[in-house]
């Protein structure tokens, strides 16, 4: 559905500017989940708060931190897939520049009822 497309581009029209907070407050279903399943700490997280806490604690460990798109794909009705890379993101402990090594993944955004129900990265 284009409406679904629209939505997940206009998250990442935010993630692009570096605003990974204002999305999640418009257009995560309040019980949603943002779910990582790779890096050093794969978990669920089950609810708007919970995500709002996790990307808070994420970007103080980050100065800069930005994740843009390469590409969309709808997969079916409710299913979006992305192609994103990350970039200009430097640790703030470690200095490690996220541009320098790679930093490409990519996301499924579920949407029920216009609203983000679930992200798979």
């Amino acid at each position: 559905m284009p409406e679904n497309l629209d939505l997940v581009r206009s998250i990442f029209a935010d993630w692009e500017r570096g605003d990974f907070v204002s999305w999640a407050e418009r257009e995560m279903d309040p019980a949603g989940e943002w779910v990582l399943t790779d890096g050093p700490e794969p978990t669920i997280l089950k609810g708007t708060s919970a995500y709002l806490a996790w990307v808070h604690d994420f970007l103080n460990a980050w100065e800069g931190f930005r994740t843009g798109a390469d590409d969309y794909r709808e997969l079916d009705d409710g299913r979006i897939l992305v192609l994103l890379h990350t970039s200009g993101g430097r640790g703030k402990t470690s200095g490690l520049e996220l541009g320098l090594h790679g930093g490409g993944g990519a996301q499924v955004f579920e949407i029920r009822a216009g609203k983000v129900a679930r992200v798979v990265t």
